[in-house]
């Protein structure tokens, strides 16, 4: 399973972004229902070094939101996709 760029969570935010709420939620429980299945017998952690915290996705967020040090592994790249948006619009006068 894919997580991040996933095609049915996509797809879930694309109905919630047009105002269907009901149908966001029936395809994010999709989702969820396929996410839950593919834990239980997959890493779907991405980080490269194994942590104590690792593949504990709430405690790990919770401890980066405490330190606000930096971000988690698995956030970095949306968040640095995001930035690349922003960074382009302001390049451009």
């Amino acid at each position: 399973m894919i997580i991040d760029g996933n095609k049915t969570e996509t797809e879930a935010m694309a109905a919630f972004l047009r105002g269907d709420g009901k149908e966001g939620s029936r395809i994010q429980d999709e989702f969820v229902a396929e996410f839950a299945d593919f834990i239980k017998m997959n890493d779907h952690c991405p980080c490269d070094a194994a942590c104590k915290f690792h593949g504990r996705c709430a405690e790990c967020v919770a401890i980066h939101r405490g330190h606000r040090h930096h971000l988690p592994y698995c956030l970095c790249g949306m968040v640095k996709e995001k930035l690349e948006t922003v960074a382009e619009m302001a390049s451009h006068p």
